[in-house]
C-alpha cells in the first residue's frame, strides 16, 4: 500500500506524562544546545488527556526538575493535600482508622496534590507546543516499522475500512511516520510495546509483569461534605483475604470527590466482578459519609502496571526506548506513578539527545540507557519499594501491610533482600467449581450504578463499522474453554459490558464482543486466562473521551 510519509528526529508514541515530558525535555534540550530538532506526539485520544485516568495524588518531584516555574506557568496543581486518612476496612459497616506511625511511610502525601492527570497533561502539552513540539491527537499509532531489526517509527492507523477490513468510499491510508529514534510512552500495556517486548525479548531476564485494575468516578457534593485536601485510602473490605488491593476518595477542587479502587489482576475467584465489588465499595460508611447526596458525573477505568523494578525489561532496542508505564515505572508502595513516568520520559530524552548530539543518525540500541536509569532517583525510589507488590501477594494484605511498613518505615526499603513474583497474573484463575458464587446487590442508583450507565458517563464512542479491535486467537476458545472451566470470566472482569455469553434459541451459547462499549482499559488483554484476546487500536480517535480524569 502506497503510504504518505514524514520524517522526523524523534517520534513519541502518547501524549501521556511520560511521553510529553520527553518531548518537552528534548526541546529544552535542543534550544540549549542551539540545534534543531524535530520532535512529533501522535495520541489515539481525540484530544491530548481524553484517555487519561489516573487517581490521582500527584508529587511533584519530576515537574520541579523538568518546568521549576511550573506555578507561575498555571499548572493545574490547585490542591494541595492537607491530611492522610487511612483506613482497614473490617466489614461492610466497620473500620478502623489506623495511625500513621502503623503504615508505610510511602503512604504519606504531605507535599503532594490532588488533581486531574488529563488537565496535567493538557497542560504540558500547551508547554511542549509552545518549544516547537507537533503533537497529532486522533492518530493512533497503529502499526511498527520494522527494517533489518531496527525500529524506524509507527505508521498510523487505516480509516475507512468496513468491518471485514474492506476500504470503504471513504478509505484513507494511515502515514509513516518515521525517525531516527522512537519513544514508545503508550501507557499500560501499550499494543505496541507488547509487541517489541516479543520482537526484542526485552523481559527474559525479568520477572513477569504484574497488573492491577482502577476504577475512578467523580462525584459533584455539597459543600457540606467536601474538605479540599483530604486524602482517604482504605484496605480490606470488600475484598476478600485472596484478592489484594485498595481503595482511595480524593477531596478535589470546585466541590468534586474522586473516588476509586484498584483490584490487583493475580485474584483467583472467576466468580469475581471488580466492578461489582467498586458498586460495593461505595456504599462503606467511610465512603457514604461524603458521597451521599452527592452526584456522579464521570467514570472510567484502566489497567495498572504495578510490577515495579523486578518486572521491568530491557527499555532500549534498535531505534527506540521504552518510557513510563510502558516500560512499568509506576511505584506501587505510594500508589503512584504519574511522576515516575515523567521522570522516566526525561530520562529517555536525555539519553537520546546526547546520541544525536554526536550526530547519530538513529537506528542503534542506547542500552547505556540502563546506566543512566540507574544513577537516577527514579531507580533507588523503585529499588526501595521493590518488595512491596511481592509481599502483599505472598504474605496476604494483613501480614503484607505489616512487613512493608516494617520494612519502609524502618529500613528506608533497603533491607538485604528482594521478593519476587514470578507467577503470571492470568494464571491464577482456579476452576470455576471450585470458588465460591458472589452474589452481589442490584445497583441502587444512588450510591451504585451499572455498567451501561457508567459507560455513558465515559463518553466512550467508536465509528461502528470497523474491524473490531479486540482480536479473539481461536473465536471458539471463549465458549469450548473458559465457560465451561471459568465460567467465561470476561463477562465480568470487563468494567465497560464489552462480553457477554448470549443463550441462543437453541440452547447454545454464542460469546459476543460489544466493542463500541470498551474504554481502552486492556484488563481483556491481561487477564483472559487462555491469553486469547488481544487489543488493537481502534479508527482513529475512538475510545473514551475523559473530561478532567
Amino acid at each position: 500500500m502506497q503510504r504518505e510519509s514524514m520524517e522526523f528526529d524523534v517520534v513519541i508514541v502518547g501524549a501521556g506524562p511520560a511521553g510529553l515530558s520527553a518531548a518537552i525535555k528534548l526541546m529544552q534540550q535542543a534550544q540549549q544546545a542551539g540545534q534543531e530538532l524535530m520532535v512529533c506526539v501522535v495520541e489515539k485520544g481525540s484530544e491530548v488527556g481524553a484517555h487519561i485516568l489516573s487517581g490521582a495524588v500527584f508529587e511533584p518531584r519530576a515537574l520541579h526538575e523538568l518546568l521549576p516555574d511550573w506555578q507561575s506557568l498555571g499548572a493545574p496543581l490547585n490542591t494541595p493535600v492537607v491530611h492522610d486518612d487511612i483506613y482497614l476496612l473490617q466489614s461492610d459497616s466497620q473500620a478502623k482508622k489506623l495511625p500513621g506511625f502503623s503504615v508505610p511511610k510511602t503512604m504519606h502525601n504531605s507535599g503532594n496534590y490532588i488533581v486531574s492527570m488529563g488537565n496535567v497533561c493538557r497542560w504540558l502539552a500547551a508547554q511542549a507546543e509552545q518549544l516547537g513540539v507537533e503533537i497529532f491527537p486522533g492518530f493512533p499509532a497503529a502499526e511498527l516499522i520494522i527494517e533489518d531489526g531496527v525500529v524506524k517509527g509507527i505508521i498510523t492507523g487505516d480509516m475507512g475500512l468496513d468491518v471485514d477490513g474492506t476500504p470503504k468510499d471513504s478509505f484513507e491510508p494511515g502515514m509513516e511516520l518515521r525517525a531516527k529514534y522512537t519513544i514508545f510512552a503508550e501507557g499500560c500495556r501499550g499494543h505496541l510495546g507488547k509487541q517489541l517486548l516479543q520482537q526484542f525479548a526485552l523481559d527474559k531476564d525479568c520477572s513477569p509483569q504484574h497488573y492491577a485494575i482502577g476504577f475512578k468516578e467523580i462525584w459533584d457534593v455539597d459543600a457540606s461534605r467536601h474538605h479540599p485536601g483530604l486524602v482517604v485510602h482504605s484496605a480490606g473490605w470488600p475484598l476478600d483475604k485472596n484478592t489484594s488491593g485498595g481503595g482511595y476518595l480524593y477531596h478535589a477542587e470546585n466541590q468534586q470527590i474522586l473516588v476509586g479502587l484498584i483490584i490487583d489482576l493475580n485474584y483467583s475467584n472467576p466468580h469475581l466482578s471488580p466492578f461489582e465489588e467498586f458498586q460495593r465499595y461505595k456504599q462503606h460508611p467511610v465512603l457514604k459519609q461524603y458521597l451521599e447526596g452527592g452526584k456522579r458525573v464521570s467514570y472510567g477505568a484502566r489497567a495498572i502496571t504495578k510490577g515495579g523494578l523486578n518486572s521491568l525489561p530491557k527499555m532500549s532496542f534498535p531505534g527506540g526506548l521504552l518510557a513510563g508505564c510502558e516500560a512499568g515505572t509506576l511505584n506501587f508502595a505510594k500508589i503512584k506513578g504519574n511522576h515516575t513516568a515523567m521522570k522516566s520520559g526525561m530520562l529517555a530524552a536525555e539519553t537520546i539527545f546526547e546520541a544525536l548530539q554526536r550526530g547519530d543518525e538513529g537506528g542503534k540500541d542506547l542500552s547505556h540507557h540502563q546506566q543512566r536509569f540507574e544513577q537516577s532517583w527514579l531507580y533507588d525510589e523503585l529499588y526501595r519499594s521493590r518488595n512491596f507488590g511481592p509481599a502483599m501477594h505472598k504474605f496476604g494484605t494483613f501480614w503484607g501491610g505489616a512487613y512493608n511498613t516494617i520494612e519502609q518505615n524502618w529500613f528506608g526499603g533497603k533491607l538485604p533482600w528482594t521478593l519476587k513474583d514470578e507467577s503470571l497474573d492470568h494464571a491464577q484463575l482456579k476452576p470455576a467449581s471450585e470458588c465460591p458464587v458472589i452474589s452481589y446487590p442490584k445497583p441502587d442508583n444512588v450510591l451504585s450504578f451499572d455498567r451501561l450507565s457508567s459507560v455513558y458517563l465515559s463518553n466512550t464512542n467508536h465509528e461502528e463499522k470497523q474491524p473490531c479491535h479486540l482480536k479473539l486467537k481461536d473465536a471458539s476458545l471463549p465458549i469450548s474453554q473458559n465457560l465451561p472451566r471459568f465460567a467465561e470470566p470476561a463477562q465480568r472482569y470487563c468494567p465497560a459490558g464489552v462480553y457477554e455469553v448470549i443463550k441462543e434459541t437453541d440452547g447454545q451459547a454464542r460469546f459476543q464482543i460489544n466493542a463500541q462499549n470498551c474504554i481502552h482499559c486492556k484488563t481483556c488483554d491481561i487477564k483472559d486466562p487462555a491469553q486469547n484476546i488481544t487489543w488493537v487500536t481502534p479508527e482513529g480517535p475512538g475510545g473514551p473521551n475523559y473530561p478532567n480524569m
